[in-house]
């Protein structure tokens, strides 16, 4: 009992547990129609860890996954959901991943680029959602190619298109869905430039305790199957259950 109240206290002092979604990635989060919550797999996965504390839920939907690190760091959300980052993990301890999704390039349908290892040259442009977990690796891996960030990961394909830039970067079912949007004018290479492995995160703040039980929350619903079914249920293709 002094450890489930110690519990409640690390993760949800306020008497809440505050969870910030991040809708900059389509595959794990949508945003709320009017006045509805936003759903997916983050949120299910929000709402089964405050059911196992015995907390009350408060969803705080932020546009880019910066915004939800910040948050996290801060104090004004106590749980987020991340891209694994090492510049991010000198303010968020992560667990274990989840689930890995694919980020992929886009390029204009007459590009003479066909492939993910010709984007690293002088003279591209390369355009990313600003702070998100492929700014943060395209940052240190580009060696040639310029980076251009966009306000947020929505945003990277108009901003792409409306400038005529060469690249669009981005989560690989994001670029799918704007490929369709926008028409036969763009095509997504084929692979992938990273894997990308998301976790559930708090801040280093909240210390040890709060580290390892919410790994051990994430490691035992990866086990049981429950991921899985939460990835079926949100239909989220692009993502598979992390190993």
């Amino acid at each position: 009992m002094h450890e489930e109240l110690n519990l409640k206290k690390v993760f949800a002092p306020t008497g809440e547990l505050r969870a910030v979604i991040n809708l900059g990635n389509a595959i794990l989060a949508k945003a709320g129609v009017e006045h509805e919550e936003p759903s997916g797999v983050s949120v299910d996965l929000a709402k089964k860890f405050a059911l196992q504390l015995g907390v009350p839920l408060k969803l705080i939907p932020v546009k880019k996954a910066a915004d939800a690190v910040n948050y996290v760091a801060t104090a004004n959300a106590d749980i987020g959901f991340f891209a694994i980052d090492p510049e991010r993990a000198q303010l968020i301890s992560f667990t274990q991943p989840y689930v890995v999704i694919e980020g992929g390039y886009m390029v204009p349908q007459n590009s003479a680029i066909q492939s993910v290892d010709e984007v690293d040259h002088k003279g591209i442009r390369v355009v990313v959602g600003q702070g998100s977990a492929y700014d943060l690796h395209l940052s240190r891996s580009l060696k040639h190619a310029e980076i251009v960030r966009a306000a947020n990961s929505q945003t990277v394909v108009d901003h792409f298109l409306e400038n005529g830039y060469e690249v669009a970067a981005g989560v690989k079912q994001q670029l799918e869905l704007d490929a369709e949007r926008v028409g036969s004018a763009v095509r997504i290479l084929p692979s992938h430039f990273m894997e990308i492995p998301q976790a559930m995160g708090v801040s280093k703040k909240r210390g040890g305790l709060a580290a390892e039980y919410l790994n051990q929350f994430v490691r035992l619903v990866k086990a049981s199957g429950e991921v899985q079914q939460i990835l079926d249920a949100n239909q989220a293709k692009g993502a598979s259950v992390a190993k």
